[in-house]
């Protein structure tokens, strides 16, 4: 039989095949992890609880396990790495507990050094972004009613804050969510976005000068105190995708993905990705696709979010993808792999 023809049986009885499962890891430690980053397909670090940092240069064939030393109360949510050696965390939790840090490591997370640390009240760390070596952007929730932004221009060795003047006013109870350290994206050389929950409706805050000036925007996303925008990702400096929902009812029909062609001025709903619920991390594919993931699962878009495909396997709450090959990480230990044909 030509192999066309047994091609077009296939189809006829089975459909295409579906896209390849998340293939599990095995990292050997049962931290929970929200955050992950991916230099290169085969390069993956993760932060976790317990100051737990997971790292492979093999694509998983190996991992290393590393605990910062004097941080095993930390939940390092945010984290950036720039090769197998350089990588930037931050933890989340109350500055006044000694829980917001800024570490970096340069020698594979052998050693690492305390970069900025804080015990102003109300801080709390959501995410970190660098737009190159050495210009980087952390946030924190709102203090006296702005954000708490830092910048660096030295390759993270000093951290200066964004006087609150350049910021807009936060509305009563909004806040972000540090689920999977992508309320917060960079894109180009100055754009940076971050996406907040918590009051009535998800807000997107903008800055097109390296986070020095503030504009913002409300989106169709609705927010309470447990819900709004959790992920977001831009692919240049005017398309971008923001995800979302509720984390006290993670499988609740909502409005859990809008987009935005215009820089992030104005958002559209569009077709809610599938499986229903909570989405917390956008990734893109080289070829155009998006991917979305949450608790409930993941969903594959070809069509900028017109319509969704659901992927067999896992939810997780972080995504980081390098061309075609993406990195998702989960609660107790969760990591896995999974390479889009």
């Amino acid at each position: 039989m030509p192999h066309n023809y047994s091609l077009l049986l296939l189809f006829l009885m089975f459909g295409w095949p579906a896209h390849a499962q998340w293939q599990l890891q095995q990292p050997g430690t049962g931290a929970s992890f929200r955050s992950v980053s991916t230099p290169r397909a085969n390069i993956m670090w993760a932060g976790g609880s317990q100051g737990t940092i997971l790292r492979t240069t093999d694509g998983g064939a190996t991992w290393q396990v590393r605990n910062v030393p004097g941080a095993d109360s930390l939940d390092f949510r945010g984290i950036v790495a720039f090769s197998a050696n350089r990588a930037f965390v931050t933890s989340a939790g109350p500055a006044e507990r000694g829980q917001a840090r800024i570490y970096e490591t340069l020698d594979g997370g052998k050693t690492w050094q305390l970069r900025f640390q804080t015990q102003t009240a109300g801080v709390f760390f959501d995410g970190i972004a660098f737009w190159d070596r050495r210009h980087g952007i952390v946030f924190s929730d709102p203090v006296d009613g702005k954000w708490f932004i830092l910048l660096t221009n030295d390759g993270g060795r000093t951290w200066q804050r964004v006087p609150p003047e350049a910021l807009p006013p936060m509305q009563p109870g909004e806040a972000a969510f540090a689920a999977s350290n992508s309320s917060m994206v960079v894109e180009g050389s100055q754009n940076v976005w971050i996406g907040s929950g918590g009051a009535t409706a998800g807000r997107i805050f903008r800055s097109r000068d390296r986070g020095k000036s503030w504009t913002v925007s409300e989106t169709p996303m609705k927010a309470g105190p447990s819900s709004g925008i959790f992920g977001l990702r831009f692919w240049d400096s005017r398309n971008g995708m923001a995800a979302g929902g509720d984390y006290r009812q993670e499988i609740e029909p909502v409005q859990n993905v809008i987009v935005t062609a215009d820089g992030g001025q104005t958002w559209q709903a569009t077709t809610p990705a599938v499986p229903q619920g909570l989405k917390e991390a956008v990734g893109r594919l080289a070829d155009g696709r998006l991917v979305v993931v949450g608790p409930s699962g993941t969903s594959v878009s070809a069509d900028n979010g017109k319509s969704w495909t659901q992927a067999e396997g896992e939810g997780f709450h972080a995504l980081s993808c390098v061309r075609n090959a993406c990195w998702a990480v989960g609660a107790h230990g969760k990591i896995a792999r999974q390479t889009f044909r």
